[in-house]
């Protein structure tokens, strides 16, 4: 795993959490924020496994 995978899936992870606190509290924002952080997360993890992809 790259550094960007890692850093992806901490990302994703913490906007999943941000996303159910937001859910639990009905603050739409906060639940914005955290699918907003989840799919950027997705994305970094995505990178880094096209990353990884072609160092191999």
């Amino acid at each position: 795993m790259n550094k960007d995978q890692v850093a992806g899936s901490v990302k994703e992870a913490a906007g999943k959490v941000q996303r159910k606190v937001g859910e639990a509290l009905g603050d739409k924002k906060q639940q914005a924020k955290g699918t907003e952080n989840q799919a950027a997360g997705k994305t970094q993890k995505t990178v880094g496994n096209v990353k990884d992809t072609f160092n191999k």
